[in-house]
């Protein structure tokens, strides 16, 4: 792998000696800016927070700061989020700004605008470049005014990856470009080395929406005005049936309730094969650790009879609007998504879910993303850009996190086949109903 960065994109990193103020001079007397500060940092224990944990430290030395770190699981995290948030409690200084919940926090005002950071030289230098962040990853977080009120730390796409490829080769077969491929390859391919051909995580309500959108369905009517929920539409019900099949025949046992920790495990050992899944796993099959280094591919998520409609979900880096130290929020904010943090995390730790233009574009990121001969830089940058079609608007409704359940519930059914899956899109979309007239959505 290519290690090496491009001299102006590092240059631009360090452009104001933003980096945890290392070539900013302490004030006289020896104190750092920040000294006597505490700040409180939480967000959902996922790949990136915990590489960020080895950088802290730096923050804290250059600039005085205290650094309470915490990473929760994602379902705690949002609970005790939600909460904190909607009460102005000011326990948190910075915190992540979950995609599925950001048309609440966001809508609500929960979070502060960032602009006013942003465009004060004072606060952010001039190389920092807002607008180098990709604008798909942004798109989620920003209000009704245009402000944006969060810094994504990811843009996490749903692609796909198959952990033995080469016996789709040996079958004279490619990576699965459109649904009738996926059955295809799977029929040829399934048991073939004694491994199962298909396997997808049990968090439906992410994993399945692809399925269903390329259908032709979508799960609102026409989102953000128009919430009607059209769980039991024929595209919905033809997507269930297509999903249920492809994981109930050629998946694994258990594969109705297989986590993305599960998942993943079995796709670095080569114990299943073909995997619609997130860029940040499937990457991981090639590498060095993993079983399927050189046996591993990759491709777009397949296309449906309407498109191809890869999911893309950012997370960003918030200021509670409760926060009392708002200043020193942002300058943690502003080093930890830095151009040369981001470059660094990414050739010293091989973070690649990054949302960056800059870094994304530079030829080491292109080399290393070359996976087995596979330009995973490119699926991953094209499937963002997807994403510009606003299709993914569901995904941040305030009343989403009820049906995102709604869907897991239902496809676990069909998958399982407690019910058809005319009857269980019929039961989701019935709860679902439910759910948005308790919100007091107005249909």
């Amino acid at each position: 792998m290519a290690t090496r960065i491009n001299r102006r994109l590092m240059l631009a990193g360090t452009a104001g000696g933003l980096l945890a103020g290392t070539n900013k001079a302490p004030a006289q007397g020896g104190r750092k800016r920040l000294d006597g500060v505490t700040l409180n940092v939480s967000c959902w224990n996922s790949t990136y927070p915990k590489l960020l944990t080895a950088y802290i430290p730096e923050f804290e030395a250059a600039t005085g700061a205290k650094v309470n770190y915490e990473t929760p699981s994602f379902p705690i995290y949002n609970q005790r989020m939600d909460v904190e948030l909607s009460t102005g409690s000011s326990a948190y200084d910075v915190v992540n700004v979950t995609f599925i919940y950001s048309g609440r926090w966001v809508g609500s005002g929960w979070v502060t605008p960032l602009d006013e950071f942003i465009k004060d030289p004072a606060k952010t230098p001039a190389g920092w470049d807002a607008g180098d962040f990709l604008s798909g990853s942004t798109a989620a977080f920003k209000d009704k005014k245009g402000q944006l009120c969060a810094i994504p730390w990811i843009a996490d796409i749903f692609m796909a990856g198959a952990s033995r490829n080469d016996l789709i080769v040996k079958e004279g077969l490619k990576p699965p470009d459109t649904f009738h491929d996926v059955e295809t390859v799977a029929k040829a391919i399934h048991k073939k080395g004694g491994i199962p051909a298909f396997i997808s995580e049990n968090h439906y309500g992410w994993t399945f929406v692809p399925w269903l959108q390329g259908m032709g369905g979508n799960i609102f009517r026409a989102p953000p005005d128009d919430l009607m929920p059209m769980l039991d539409s024929p595209e919905a019900i033809a997507a269930a049936e297509l999903f249920g099949k492809l994981t109930r025949e050629y998946g694994p046992d258990g594969a109705v309730s297989m986590t993305y920790e599960q998942v993943l495990a079995m796709l670095k050992q080569g114990r299943v094969n073909y995997s619609p899944n997130n860029e940040t796993f499937l990457a991981q099959m090639a590498q060095k650790d993993a079983k399927t280094a050189a046996t591993c591919g990759f491709s777009m998520f397949p296309a449906g009879p309407a498109g191809r409609f890869p999911g893309v979900a950012a997370h960003g880096w918030g200021i509670p609007t409760g926060s009392k130290q708002k200043d020193a929020a942002w300058e943690f904010i502003a080093w930890a998504m830095s151009k040369e943090l981001g470059v660094r995390m990414f050739t010293e730790k091989k973070y690649s879910s990054v949302t960056r233009r800059s870094i994304i574009e530079s030829p080491a990121f292109k080399d290393s993303l070359n996976l087995n001969g596979f330009d995973v830089a490119k699926i991953y940058l094209d499937s963002i850009e997807q994403a510009g079609r606003g299709y993914m608007t569901y995904r941040t409704m305030p009343v989403y996190p009820q049906i995102d359940r709604e869907i897991d519930s239902a496809i676990q059914s069909v998958i399982s086949q407690q019910k058809t899956a005319a009857e269980a899109m019929k039961t989701a979309q019935q709860n679902a109903l439910a759910e948005i007239k308790r919100a007091g959505v107005k249909l």
